[in-house]
């Protein structure tokens, strides 16, 4: 039987040791620090693991890493985004194999997609495994744009894609697919300044950095939406929107590890191109951390 996804899914950074080799010990580290938090699954791999930037031999180190040490405590989907077909297959078959609940597949486009190629990718990848696959739609960094009717077809006509994750930021298309779907599969915000507005559309869940560097605010904040709490929801997620603003605008693994360096957890550097924070926005983002830390969420003062 598969694991139910919903809450707040939580994407752990890879972290590097000063050699530039995937530091496993602090992985470990990381996804036991979330689950401790209390966050609901561990998503590793994405786009906030730098899973386009490893090698084979590393994302197959972070994978296996992952999933032993989560332990069936939470429930685990590995990313995957890869250009071709074949190597996204491998990596399904790898995810399953070492005890994934479910892998994320976000198509990466060098030439443009058409549906039929974009249909066959999540087929090829569906006939290979037997584990819930969820479509992981974000244009910004895959090149690829999938609309509601695409993502409906897709889900009709490959059952083992199960769930959607959205990160456009465009709740409508939310709202459309539930249509079109008839409300059968849970879609999940991946859009971070969207979070208030998508969970309280309906939303099954949250995929997110946020946790971490402050779990307790999101965790809250799902609470919330779930009690009917609408207001203490909206406070709750006011408080947190300049974090989830900040991360978004520099960029997931870069800012989640120098707030993990503020916090004293030393998760190495991003991997090059992609670069360490200046002095002046990790001042910025020191202060937000800051009154975060001094902030209790409405419902733990209950």
């Amino acid at each position: 039987m598969h694991k139910k996804f919903e809450g707040i899914i939580a994407y752990p950074v890879t972290p590097f040791k000063e050699d530039g080799s995937v530091d496993g010990d602090m992985l470990k580290q990381l996804i036991n620090r979330l689950i401790d938090s209390g966050v609901h699954a561990i998503a590793p791999l994405g786009s906030t693991g730098e899973s386009a930037y490893l090698s084979d031999d590393e994302w197959e180190l972070a994978a296996q890493i992952a999933v032993d040490v989560v332990a069936k405590r939470v429930p685990t989907v590995v990313g995957i985004s890869e250009l071709t077909t074949g190597n996204a297959v491998r990596r399904a078959r790898f995810a399953e194999r070492v005890g994934a609940d479910a892998v994320m597949v976000l198509p990466v486009s060098y030439w443009k997609l058409g549906d039929t190629e974009i249909i066959a990718h999540y087929a090829a990848i569906g006939n290979a495994i037997a584990l819930p696959i969820m479509l992981y739609n974000n244009p910004a960094t895959s090149g690829v744009d999938m609309s509601p009717e695409l993502i409906a077809q897709i889900c009709r006509e490959v059952p083992s894609v199960t769930m959607v994750k959205e990160s456009t930021g465009d709740l409508q298309r939310m709202h459309r697919l539930r249509q079109l779907t008839n409300g059968t599969i849970p879609f999940y915000n991946g859009s971070n300044p969207l979070a208030f507005a998508a969970l309280n559309a309906g939303a099954a869940g949250w995929c997110t950095a946020a946790p971490n560097l402050n779990a307790e605010l999101p965790l809250a904040l799902y609470r919330a939406i779930k009690g009917n709490d609408v207001e203490g929801a909206r406070v709750t997620f006011d408080r947190l929107l300049p974090l989830l603003q900040f991360i978004v605008r520099i960029g997931l693994p870069t800012s989640v590890k120098a707030g993990l360096r503020l916090q004293g957890i030393n998760a190495g550097v991003p991997r090059l191109p992609l670069q360490q924070l200046n002095a002046p926005v990790t001042a910025e983002l020191s202060a937000i951390l800051t009154v975060l830390q001094a902030i209790q969420s409405p419902s733990s003062t209950t």
